[in-house]
């Protein structure tokens, strides 16, 4: 399979081949590391990891991508109902490590296992540590039903994954996510590759040519890194 891309050395931090070059499934490189310049680098390069066990880190810029604009989250009348009735609360950053590894852990349709291994775990765990890795916890009766992360550069949120042992607790966590960044003035939350549930929520494919226009300029503005339940406005 490597192939068909270039290898990164271990050692090569921060260069990534060109998007442009990518292959047909959206993948630009395998190898290298999980560092963290490594991986704002790949970001702000609108390159993301996503690869299983036992498989070389492989590096995806998609065409299409995934993306929702956060003004434009749809909210069901279910949902609707759900957050005016306060059925849960919100915190960001206050238990990055659990919703991480329960992302991971969660059982998912058409899907054998999960791409966020240890080493993906551990990695976002240093991102997080140094204010770049965020994450939404949705509370009900104090117990951690829900929530996602994901990693924020300039106006960019960069979605990873979202997980949710009560019903509508992960539409809550985004529908949350995207009122904070609209009110903020983030400019997209990058969902990466489509999926039908996205797309009902508002999610919409644009070419790749576009979103790294969209990325070139949200990530002029200065980062918003720390603790959000302290840094930002909700």
């Amino acid at each position: 399979m490597t192939d068909k891309f270039p290898y990164l050395n271990e050692n090569d931090f921060f260069v990534f081949p060109s998007v442009e070059s990518a292959t047909s499934e959206g993948i630009v490189a395998a190898g290298g590391n999980l560092s963290p310049g490594m991986l704002l680098s790949a970001y702000r390069q609108g390159i993301f990891p996503w690869f299983s066990y036992n498989e070389a880190i492989l590096w995806w810029s998609p065409d299409p991508r995934l993306v929702l604009f956060p003004s434009d989250i749809y909210i069901s009348k279910t949902m609707k109902k759900v957050m005016k009735r306060s059925v849960f609360s919100f915190t960001f950053d206050t238990a990055f490590p659990e919703v991480i590894s329960r992302c991971g852990n969660i059982p998912r349709k058409e899907q054998d296992g999960t791409w966020i291994t240890e080493s993906m775990i551990e990695a976002y765990i240093r991102l997080h540590k140094l204010g770049y890795a965020h994450s939404v916890e949705v509370w009900q009766d104090n117990d951690l039903c829900g929530g996602l992360y994901g990693v924020s550069l300039g106006r960019c949120f960069f979605g990873e994954s979202m997980f949710s042992i009560v019903s509508n607790a992960s539409k809550a966590a985004l529908i949350f996510l995207a009122r904070t960044l609209s009110a903020n003035q983030f400019r997209f939350i990058d969902c990466q590759v489509y999926t039908e549930h996205l797309e009902t929520l508002g999610a919409v494919s644009i070419p790749r040519s576009r979103f790294l226009e969209l990325l070139k300029e949200s990530i002029l503005f200065p980062d918003i890194y720390g603790d959000w339940n302290e840094k930002i406005d909700f």
